[in-house]
């Protein structure tokens, strides 16, 4: 019976020593994707309790985190927009979501990144000439007044960009900082991408229409939420009015007074008691509606970013915003 045993034993060993042989390809190590390297310590891969020790930061850990579902209350109207949300930023809340995740068209709120990206890569004091191709915009386009030969600093640029919602000032920022607008898209998809902003997709720096140029709500909150993180940026939408200075192309000064589009900041739009209005951008075109990205802080302390995409005109546009500011107080 012993003899017996040891034989059967004996030969399911070679059968597994022979199947371990086949399965590696006649002899050869086998490659397996990913495959933990043997010589690492167990905490590398997050596989001990000692990791819990070590301070560990995660993405979204002073973000407000949405789900799919909308978040809605009485107080604020729901038919005027097609998306709005409200983000708690000190406590990482979102307060009201409609539609968050919905891809609309973003108009000129574009330039909150186009801002973002020049103040993360540009120089301020650096200086371009305006180029024939940069004016060439489709009619009715909002402008800031630049002409072919200007020679104007990436700071003005940026007030022209932000106050008045230049699309001249956008072109010249993208051929600015990446040398056209194809290669700038590129780095505004990359840096959306970095920012978690995964359901949007630019192709210009102005938010002019395009069909392959979209974003949403949330991801809008986050590009914006990391831009207001550069206290230039924020300088830049509170800014009321701004005197510009350049030169043309026959080396003349020339001086232009810009003032914002943010009604709130006009004194054209009444803020809730309790709410400071910080600024923001607005955007408009016939497939985007009426939008408009606001930061604010309820007192002096506790900051709020708002946001209303696709209202179905300017009045409402302000009438809803104006509800969502009146839910920070709540």
């Amino acid at each position: 019976m012993r003899c017996t045993s040891k034989k059967r034993i004996t030969s399911i060993i070679g059968v597994v020593l022979a199947a371990s042989f086949l399965l590696s390809g006649c002899g050869k190590e086998a490659e397996i994707d990913n495959a933990y390297n043997v010589y690492d310590t167990t905490s590398a891969y997050g596989m001990d309790t000692s990791v819990q020790e070590q301070n560990v930061s995660y993405f979204a850990d002073n973000l407000c985190v949405a789900g799919n579902d909308n978040l809605l209350t009485e107080g604020v109207t729901e038919n005027i927009s097609e998306a709005a949300g409200l983000f708690d930023v000190a406590n990482h809340e979102v307060k009201f979501a409609k539609n968050i995740h919905e891809r609309l068209y973003p108009a000129s709120t574009t330039k909150i990144l186009t801002a973002y990206i020049a103040l993360k890569y540009g120089d301020l004091a650096a200086t371009a000439t305006v180029t024939e191709d940069e004016l060439k915009l489709e009619a009715g386009s909002t402008t800031c007044g630049l002409s072919v030969g200007d020679t104007i600093s990436l700071q003005e640029l940026l007030y022209g960009l932000i106050l008045c919602s230049g699309n001249d000032a956008a072109n010249v920022i993208a051929d600015m900082i990446s040398g056209s607008t194809e290669e700038f898209a590129n780095l505004m998809n990359q840096e959306a991408l970095v920012l978690g902003a995964t359901n949007s997709h630019f192709v210009n720096a102005n938010g002019l229409q395009n069909e392959e140029h979209y974003t949403t709500v949330y991801d809008m909150y986050l590009i914006f939420n990391a831009a207001v993180q550069d206290e230039r940026f924020v300088h830049l939408i509170n800014t009321q009015n701004h005197t510009a200075n350049f030169v043309n192309s026959s080396g003349e000064a020339v001086v232009k007074d810009w003032a914002t589009t943010n009604k709130y900041l006009k004194g054209e739009e009444e803020a809730p008691e309790g709410i400071n209005v910080i600024g923001g951008k607005t955007g408009t075109t016939n497939d985007a509606g009426y939008c408009l990205v606001l930061y604010s802080k309820k007192g002096d302390e506790i900051p709020y970013i708002s946001i209303v995409f696709k209202a179905d005109s300017r009045n409402n546009l302000y009438h809803e915003m104006t509800e969502l500011l009146q839910e920070t107080l709540k």
